[in-house]
């Protein structure tokens, strides 16, 4: 029995990735347990999910661990609680690869052998083989000689050895035969394995990193279980509803109030179609931690690789999401990408917006507010300047004349800025300034997109503020009555006549030898 009586509240798991010290320690765990018992007891024994990180993937393999290590009290009062009845305890061999980052070639062979030698000792190898495939199918053998029972394998992580070096034309093959020899027994020790389940972010090819390991199932797309990492707004409402009600009052609001601002900023996810809404449960826990709204996922590891990618591929800031594929093209072997788009959306920058059943395409796109915010915040070094506070002070001076819909002082204050910033390449060009201001514009919080099509032509820039739409056309090096003329010429505004908000016609050009705006005009309908 776990005694919960020296506890006065439930606390947050915040960076507690082990199923019995949140159990044990009365901290907040959001059921998952529905879903151990149905994979347990499907056909299939060897499984892959795959999820962004920090997004519960660890705690579910600790969940298995303490199922199969038949572990009952722990999950007391849980889902699988009411449908397991033989709680069997199984060697369980869980090994952690998280921490296997950063390593050449003879370091992570030391750190896969440390591993194993862990075991092995428990299980009485004395002598054991040199190479690591060789001692873990060794390991597996006998975990099931001395118990009699067959042996449950957990892969935390399996790819973190390979992340830093995916794109690298001679490191990743080196790595990727450590890990593939290390991975190679799990097929041919079929008979003595009762389970096997791994986690990771990205999906690598079963060619090449798992051999002739054909038989394992990808659920990462699965639609029943859609919902097995991350929270629900559902789970949010029947588990969580007390700490919703404790973060209302910390912002001044009521429970509807917060949801719809919990919505905003960390719900969004899908990882098929159709799904719940998955809201990102280290941004969601953080918050009803701390009593506040932060960007608390993207803020908690630096995309600095992201960026990289973003550059090598040549996407712009505003093609990030928006996005049509079909599943082999996002949910693919990341070693084989020609796009960002696996990588994005792996690594859960950008997620499943809609699904068209007629020609089977799914629509990408960035997930919630956190996200876009903080990865428009991430290419101001790149679009803008290093100089980011002073870039900060600027946004929040933006956001303050929006705010008041006066676009007059906006583009006054931008002028000012952009005369500051040092000079950066590739700004001969309108598309660089169009981007800027779609950066800009996406940190305001505000609802902005490019290139919209109307009747007669394209809107360089459709900007939404919660009082007003802005048609924006851009011209570089001549002036912004040329560019309120083809606002006019085309009869842009009256391609927004029905969407109940005033709309103001903005001409704006930027000049490339002074790299900042010249002159503008403004026009209320």
């Amino acid at each position: 029995m776990i005694d919960k009586s020296i506890y006065n509240e439930v606390r947050f798991p915040i960076g507690i990735q082990t199923f019995s010290k949140i159990r044990e320690g009365n901290y907040l765990y959001i059921d998952k347990t529905e879903y151990i018992y149905r994979l347990v007891h499907s056909a299939s024994n060897y499984y892959f999910l795959s999820r962004p990180r920090r997004f519960g993937k660890s705690l579910l393999v600790s969940t298995f661990h303490s199922y199969f290590s038949g572990k009952k009290e722990l999950f007391e009062g849980l889902a699988i609680s009411r449908k397991e009845t033989e709680w069997t305890e199984y060697p369980v061999l869980h090994f952690d690869m998280s921490l296997g980052k950063h390593m050449a070639k003879e370091t992570l062979e030391r750190y896969l052998n440390n591993q194993l030698a862990n075991y092995e000792n428990l299980y009485g190898i004395v002598q054991p083989a040199i190479d690591t495939n060789d001692r873990l199918t060794n390991l597996i053998r006998s975990a099931y000689n001395n118990t009699g029972k067959q042996v449950v394998v957990l892969i935390d992580e399996y790819d973190a050895p390979l992340l830093d070096v995916m794109h690298e034309d001679t490191e990743l093959p080196i790595l990727r035969n450590v890990m593939r020899n290390f991975y190679s027994p799990l097929k041919a020790c079929d008979p003595y394995l009762r389970f096997v389940f791994l986690i990771g972010i990205t999906k690598f090819s079963q060619l090449s990193i798992f051999s002739e390991l054909n038989n394992i199932k990808n659920i990462s797309m699965d639609e029943p279980y859609a919902a097995i990492c991350g929270i629900t707004e559902e789970e949010i409402r029947t588990q969580m509803s007390e700490h919703v009600g404790r973060l209302a009052d910390n912002l001044g609001t009521d429970f509807e109030g917060v949801m719809e601002k919990l919505k905003e900023h960390y719900d969004g996810y899908h990882f098929t179609w159709p799904s719940p809404d998955i809201y990102n449960p280290f941004s969601l826990l953080n918050a009803f931690a701390d009593g506040k709204l932060k960007d608390y996922w993207f803020g908690s590891g630096t995309p600095t690789y992201l960026i990289e990618m973003l550059r090598k591929f040549n996407i712009l800031p505003s093609k990030i999401g928006g996005v049509e594929a079909v599943s082999a093209e996002f949910d693919m072997p990341t070693e084989r990408i020609t796009t960002i788009t696996p990588l994005l959306y792996q690594s859960g920058y950008i997620t499943i917006k809609g699904y068209d059943n007629l020609f089977d395409i799914y629509t990408l796109d960035i997930p919630n507010k956190e996200v876009r915010i903080g990865l428009m915040r991430s290419l101001i070094p790149s679009y803008l300047t290093q100089d980011t506070l002073s870039a900060t002070t600027t946004i929040v001076n933006l956001a303050r004349a929006i705010y008041r819909d006066d676009m007059d002082m906006m583009l006054s204050t931008l002028q000012v800025f952009l005369s500051t910033v040092p000079y950066c390449e590739n700004t001969d060009y309108e598309g660089h300034y169009q981007q800027v201001l779609y950066i800009i514009f996406s940190l305001l919080g505000q609802y902005v997109d490019i290139e919209v099509r109307t009747p007669k032509g394209r809107v360089d820039m459709v900007l939404r503020t919660q009082t007003t739409l802005y048609v924006m056309e851009l011209k570089l090096d001549q002036d912004a009555s040329t560019a309120m003329q083809q606002i006019n010429l085309k009869d842009y505004s009256s391609r927004f006549a029905l969407c109940n908000l005033p709309v103001v016609k903005v001409g704006i050009n930027f000049s490339s030898e002074e790299r900042t705006i010249t002159d503008w005009k403004i026009e209320k309908l």
